[in-house]
């Protein structure tokens, strides 16, 4: 019967081997499993941060263009961009660069008490060249002041200062 309690003898220590062999296993996947729940963690609150960030940062962007539209009531001024027209409380500062030059020498006129001026004389006030292009470009500028409420058009073809409301040209008769 040696032999059968040898045999269990070895039998039992191949298991311990094994067994020992398997805690080993275990210690280091539960270093492992550690190592990713704490990465796993990491990446959540990081996804977390930037979700509360980019809502901080969208709300504050809200805030920004809310408080700018109550503020500015008008578009800012573009070269080339399209002549609004003219209301109370909108300023100057909505029209491209060109039209406010042409408001601006009929305006220092104003106050002298001089006469309406051709768009050869605005022409010549702003510096430019007398060539027809220009003075057509001007001539141009300045109907379109006038017809959006900005300038005064006289019937000889002269403009002077004068803001009046325009109606808005999709609206009905108003009463």
């Amino acid at each position: 019967m040696a032999s059968v309690l040898g045999m269990l003898e070895e039998r039992e220590t191949a298991a311990r081997v094994r067994v020992e062999g398997l805690r080993e296993e275990v210690a280091r996947l539960a270093g492992v499993l550690e190592a990713a729940e704490i990465e796993l963690d990491r990446r959540v609150i990081a996804r977390e941060e930037l979700v509360e960030a980019l809502a901080a940062s969208a709300a504050e962007a809200t805030a920004v263009t809310e408080a700018k539209a109550e503020t500015v009531s008008s578009p800012a001024s573009v070269p080339g961009s399209i002549v609004p027209p003219w209301r109370e409380g909108l300023p100057v500062t909505v029209l491209a660069p060109d039209y406010q030059r042409i408001l601006g020498v009929l305006d220092e006129r104003q106050p002298a008490g001089q006469k309406p001026l051709r768009a050869k004389e605005i022409t010549v006030e702003l510096g430019l060249e007398t060539t027809s292009a220009k003075v057509e470009g001007v001539r141009s500028k300045a109907r379109r002041l006038a017809e959006r409420g900005w300038l005064v058009q006289e019937t000889s073809g002269m403009f002077s200062v004068g803001r009046r409301p325009v109606p808005a040209p999709d609206a009905g008769p108003s009463a």
